[in-house]
């Protein structure tokens, strides 16, 4: 079955949906929600005020054309689409994407697309039976091995455990950090075992999601990194972790902290996106800071991530949730989030547009695009260049009020398109 152009009317963002952490059916009403920066000194207000005036908004957010449903959520159950990865092959065209079901729930379907994610097909049948009981956030990479044979991996949080799944599956694997691999391109799937043992505290791998980001260091080896809370789930304080894989994602590095939350003056962070800058000396990290008290959080290694510098406060408008990014030919970097800036006016799904350097001395950047809004929940994102200039954003939104539950929505738009609407707005 493959997916076609919907057309909607715009959406209104809920200013509580796109802010928040919280499960979606949260009860409590937007007007008593207060955010830790709201506290912040009127100093750190007026600096936050001065970059949001300096950089340019665009809204793309209404352009139903440019927006494609992989997954329509419903009230239904099993029709709550969330949290999207994708990984595209070397190809430069065809995509694959996983998701949850429900809010943080249990894995299950993945789709792909073989024309750059203008059609997708649905191929959950063709994943191992216990992918099911993985839970929270699956995140899918391409990886390749020191001889060059490339793997597609999805990993997850965690399995069920066996009081959640009374439902036995001839070997099962249970613990932290489950996974399925591909050796085909995706044509053919199977489950190995986790990369970390079974559910504990002591378990080195433990982690609130798996790793939100993976990059290759110069030495052909992966860096992955992830989060965790300092017990089993994510209470207390947020400590950011990184592995590394020298043999393609096979086997991983006991993990070691790179960023405590204890040190940072009660910042959470969380959701790392490690990336190479775009003259490759050097790796840059950007965090979502989870208890709001102002940015999202930055730390830099020259060294391929022996050590980091101590985090820092992002440029304001990098504020948000589970970044992730491109390098364009021209060097500039398109990162996309869900938004969580401080007396933002542009809402729900944004890309910054700007410049490595802009990130390094905590400047505005060019410009930020909201690129889709939502009734209620959304957000965590994959974003691909395709070989024509497009990018695709693939993301998970309530993309009509009546659906109950949220939809995978693909967002296309290139950004010689957006240049010539910035250059407008200054005529």
């Amino acid at each position: 079955m493959k997916c076609v152009l919907i057309c909607l009317v715009p959406i209104v963002l809920s200013p509580f949906a796109a802010y928040s952490q919280d499960k979606p059916n949260s009860k409590q009403p937007p007007e008593a929600v207060v955010r830790a920066w709201q506290l912040a000194s009127t100093e750190e207000q007026k600096h936050w005020q001065q970059q949001r005036d300096a950089i340019k908004n665009i809204d793309i957010s209404d352009q139903i054309s440019r927006q494609i449903v992989i997954a329509r959520g419903s009230t239904k159950f099993g029709e709550y689409h969330a949290h999207p990865t994708t990984a595209m092959l070397a190809d430069n065209r065809t995509i694959f994407c996983v998701w949850n079901i429900d809010h943080g729930g249990r894995a299950g379907p993945m789709a792909r697309s073989d024309d750059g994610g203008l059609t997708w097909v649905r191929m959950d049948d063709a994943l191992p039976s216990n992918y099911r009981n993985f839970k929270n956030c699956p995140s899918i990479y391409r990886l390749a091995d020191p001889h060059g044979k490339e793997r597609l991996l999805v990993f997850a949080s965690r399995t069920l455990t066996d009081r959640e799944n009374p439902k036995p599956i001839s070997g099962r694997h249970e613990g932290y950090m489950p996974r399925i691999v591909s050796e085909d391109n995706g044509k053919t799937w199977r489950e190995i075992s986790p990369i970390g043992g079974k559910i504990s505290k002591e378990d080195p791998f433990r982690c609130v999601m798996t790793f939100s980001s993976i990059v290759r260091l110069k030495d052909g080896s992966h860096l992955g990194m992830f989060h965790r809370g300092d017990g089993i789930g994510e209470g207390g304080t947020l400590q950011v972790m990184q592995s590394i894989s020298r043999d393609g994602g096979l086997n991983w590095s006991d993990p070691l902290m790179v960023c405590d939350g204890t040190k940072l003056d009660g910042k959470h962070p969380c959701e790392p996106y490690v990336f190479r800058s775009p003259d490759t000396k050097e790796l840059c990290c950007i965090m979502r800071e989870n208890r709001r008290s102002g940015t999202s959080l930055v730390m830099f290694s020259t060294n391929e991530g022996r050590t980091w510098s101590r985090p820092v406060d992002t440029p304001w408008g990098l504020t948000g949730d589970r970044h992730q990014g491109i390098t364009l030919p021209d060097g500039r970097l398109v990162v996309v989030f869900r938004n969580a800036s401080p007396l933002a006016k542009d809402k729900g799904l944004i890309a910054w547009v700007g410049n490595y350097n802009d990130i390094k001395n905590s400047k505005p950047g060019q410009y930020r695009i909201s690129l889709l809004k939502t009734f209620r929940d959304g957000f965590y994102s994959g974003i691909h260049l395709l070989p024509d200039g497009t990018i695709v954003v693939t993301t998970y939104s309530t993309y009509r009020k009546s659906d109950g539950g949220c939809s995978i929505v693909s967002v296309r738009f290139k950004i010689s398109e957006v240049d010539v609407m910035v250059a407008k707005s200054h005529e």
